[in-house]
């Protein structure tokens, strides 16, 4: 009997034992989720900081749109990890401007330099030289796309003419088909160069660019946010 009773013992104690090891393992796992919680929550307040002041130097030695770079600053904040997004530059687009000004602004988000490129409109969207008066997303319009985008990591050729490009992604509603496969139902529009960019000339729709800046445009866009912005 007294055999039995010290067996029943040792076997209490094994599990009471067991059950203090798991309770003290789930609560020091809490305690490093909580941990892991708070310093992820940390580094994203650091990080809003850091851009709301990258965000006050641009505004303040640039002419870009006030409209614009609010927008663009607020959109990649709330986007940047589940979209993926650069950590080192994003552009804007200003198409308010005219062509024959240096309207692609391309923002070093670490230090806030900023970066200067004549880029192209769609020739529906405004006269050679000038400024995009309408823009759209639908397929065959030949204006100007407006609205965030995302420019891809790799360096492709077309086919035909078999010049350099980059894809890009629309990720809103409104524009979620720019960028896509035409026989998927999208709109073929990329980022390339295109030398009547230099003269103020026009594109069907894509982001041109200056034929001697797409290595400088190109190392620095990969996967990185691209707001074309049309004033809308």
């Amino acid at each position: 009997m007294r055999r039995f009773t010290y067996i029943f013992m040792a076997i209490l104690l094994l599990s009471s034992t067991a059950l203090s090891k798991e309770s003290y393992h789930k609560k020091h796992k809490h305690k490093l989720l909580r941990k892991a919680h708070h310093k992820k929550r940390r580094k994203s307040t650091f990080l809003s900081k850091h851009l709301d002041k990258i965000y006050r130097r641009v505004l303040k030695k640039t002419d870009i749109s006030r409209r614009a770079l609010k927008r663009a600053f607020a959109f990649y904040k709330r986007n940047r990890i589940r979209k993926g997004l650069s950590s080192k530059y994003m552009a804007i687009a200003d198409y308010t401007k005219s062509a024959r000004r240096r309207r692609l602004y391309i923002i070093n988000l670490k230090n806030g330099r900023v970066y200067r490129h004549k880029i192209a409109h769609g020739k529906r969207s405004g006269v050679i030289g000038g400024r995009v008066r309408r823009s759209s997303n639908r397929r065959n319009s030949k204006m100007t796309p407006y609205g965030f985008f995302k420019v891809g990591s790799k360096v492709r050729r077309t086919k035909k003419k078999h010049y350099r490009y980059l894809t890009v992604q629309g990720l809103e509603r409104s524009n979620r088909k720019v960028g896509y496969p035409v026989r998927k139902g999208g709109r073929d529009v990329i980022l390339h160069p295109a030398k009547y960019v230099n003269y103020g000339g026009r594109s069907h729709g894509c982001f041109s660019i200056c034929p001697q800046d797409r290595r400088a445009i190109f190392a620095k866009l990969k996967k990185a946010l691209l707001y074309s912005y049309t004033g809308r």
